[in-house]
């Protein structure tokens, strides 16, 4: 079968690899029906994930249909679609039962698939702890719609929601590429009063103004995400900030928009040590959250989906064959031809 390969520091590559098979009777095999590329993908090719393995195949972004069973899997049956959770969990170590699922405490707890396991940019995948990994797809949603269900727009749910976002809130999201947009459909989930954009690609505000996810939007290399945050709220600064860029500027620029006693919530991956200055910001009362998405909720975004109230098909601007990634890979990283998120069909 055709699969996209992490095979070295600095390298990704199309390879064939046989069909994978059952290992643990909890496991399921789903046959990929799409599969998409994310910036984390990238991360783990430039050798910024330390726990990503040399030879395993890419993705964690994808649905499909299952194939087989092990005996032990009782909540999806052969020939469901089913949405793939970005994360592996075996659903009863501590941290599970307390909804942490990324520090789930089995070997292949946490994100696993795509990054120490054989992920989705292939024609089948092996699918451990399939209970808790696999989410049937109600009828009513199509295959491009839940897409995003496992990784982006899980990650957008649990951003907005660690945020704490309060009805009639102001709320900054830093970054309006693919994360950051999920982020703001999640956020309007809160009824906050205002959403505001940031983002130093003017492309990418005019596609979030388009399709209207946000209220204000700033490019913080023309003014001062600070001021125009006091600016919204009589002086005070952003209520909820979360930061999904992953720059050392976006880094700085969330604490300082946020108002005193505001959240952070930083959602972004970094490829360097980020500073906190604290002398700077003594006083200001912050609560900062960061840490990799708990993944747990895509029954509630699917049914959110279904009754169209997330719409993150809308992210999808390439479409391609798997033969096809290497090209999308380059598009998708050079930020060409508009692209946002590209869906490859094995």
């Amino acid at each position: 079968m055709k699969t996209v390969v992490y095979q070295e520091n600095g390298k990704i590559g199309m390879e064939e690899r046989p069909v994978p098979k059952l290992q643990e009777e909890s496991d399921a095999l789903v046959k990929v029906t799409l599969t998409s590329i994310c910036t984390s993908d990238l991360h783990i090719r430039n050798g910024a994930v330390p726990r990503a393995v040399p030879g395993t195949i890419l993705g964690h972004e994808f649905i499909g249909i299952v194939e087989k069973t092990g005996t032990k899997v009782k909540n999806v049956c052969v020939g469901q679609r089913v949405a793939v959770n970005v994360e592996t969990f075996c659903g009863e170590c501590f941290f599970c039962k307390r909804g942490s699922v990324n520090n789930c405490q089995d070997k292949n707890g946490g994100w696993a698939l795509g990054c120490r396991i054989d992920g989705g940019q292939a024609e089948y995948v092996r699918i451990p702890f399939a209970d808790q990994a696999l989410t049937p797809i109600p009828d009513e949603v199509t295959d491009e719609q839940a897409l995003f269900t496992g990784d982006l727009l899980s990650t957008g749910y649990w951003a907005a929601k660690i945020g704490e976002i309060q009805k009639g809130d102001t709320v900054l999201v830093i970054g309006a590429g693919p994360a950051g947009l999920c982020t703001m459909m999640c956020a309007a989930l809160y009824e906050p009063a205002i959403i505001a954009a940031a983002d130093i690609e003017g492309e990418r505000l005019d596609f979030a103004k388009r399709q209207r996810l946000a209220g204000k939007f700033y490019n913080p290399k023309e003014v001062s995400l600070e001021e125009e945050m006091k600016k919204l709220t009589e002086g005070r600064g952003a209520d909820v900030v979360i930061e999904a860029a992953g720059t050392p500027e976006s880094f700085q620029a969330a604490w300082q928009a946020a108002r005193p006693g505001g959240i952070v919530v930083i959602e972004a991956m970094y490829e360097e040590e980020q500073i906190l200055p604290l002398p700077e910001m003594y006083g200001k009362n912050l609560t900062f959250k960061t840490g990799g998405v708990d993944a747990c909720n895509c029954e509630e975004i699917l049914e959110l989906i279904r009754k169209g109230r997330l719409k993150g098909e809308c992210l999808i601007t390439h479409r391609a064959g798997l033969e096809d990634a290497m090209r999308m890979y380059q598009i998708f990283e050079k930020k060409e031809d508009g692209v946002m998120k590209v869906a490859l069909k094995p």
